[in-house]
């Protein structure tokens, strides 16, 4: 049983791990196929100074 245990924790840390993996290159995949935020951060921009200026 105490192997049974052991091998459970370990295929739960690939998976986590494996999960990571996943997260970091759907962050990069973003990065790359997104431009970069300053189209956004110029229209927050406009949308943030008043219009009576």
């Amino acid at each position: 049983e105490e192997e049974e245990e052991k091998e459970e924790e370990e295929e739960k840390e690939e998976k986590e791990e494996e999960e990571e993996k996943e997260k970091e290159e759907e962050k990069e995949e973003q990065l790359q196929t997104h431009p970069p935020l300053s189209l956004q951060e110029k229209k927050k921009k406009k949308e943030q100074t008043p219009q009576n200026l």
